[in-house]
């Protein structure tokens, strides 16, 4: 796909991730359902950031850099300081989280894993199918 174009796909889709995650987290009761859907969504919204941010990169290079940076802030959490920033400025919260749990790990890593197949779906769909005019296909 086009970087243009996987980029305004990234957009659209990050923008639809964010929405989800705010209705997720302020709408819908607290439970072990929501946290890992929240979470579903937060991996997905770095994958689809970076995407934005990085549209010629690989996908297996996106992917990476998506899941190590959720494991990162899961593990910034263990220090206390995401949640001590949060008291003193609440949005923090959303980007950084308050609390560790293992069990979000796991559900980062399938979560970036199911972005990928959905951005690999999507970017086949968008592409051309046979050739283009003059009988050459536009580089991607």
């Amino acid at each position: 796909m086009r970087p243009r174009r996987r980029r305004w796909a990234a957009f659209a889709a990050l923008l639809a991730v964010v929405v989800a995650g705010l209705i997720v987290s302020r709408a819908l009761p607290s439970s072990s359902a929501t946290d890992i859907a929240g979470d579903a969504l937060y991996a997905a919204a770095a994958y689809t950031g970076l995407v934005l941010l990085m549209p010629r990169a690989p996908r297996w290079a996106v992917a990476l850099a998506a899941a190590g940076w959720c494991v990162a802030v899961e593990l910034l959490q263990r220090t206390g300081l995401p949640l001590a920033l949060a008291e003193w400025m609440p949005p923090v919260a959303l980007v950084l989280g308050t609390g560790f749990d293992a069990r979000d790990l796991v559900v980062y890593v399938l979560a970036v894993i199911a972005t990928v197949a959905i951005d690999r779906a999507v970017s086949v769909r968008l592409l051309p199918r046979g050739p283009a005019r003059g009988g050459v296909r536009p580089p991607e």
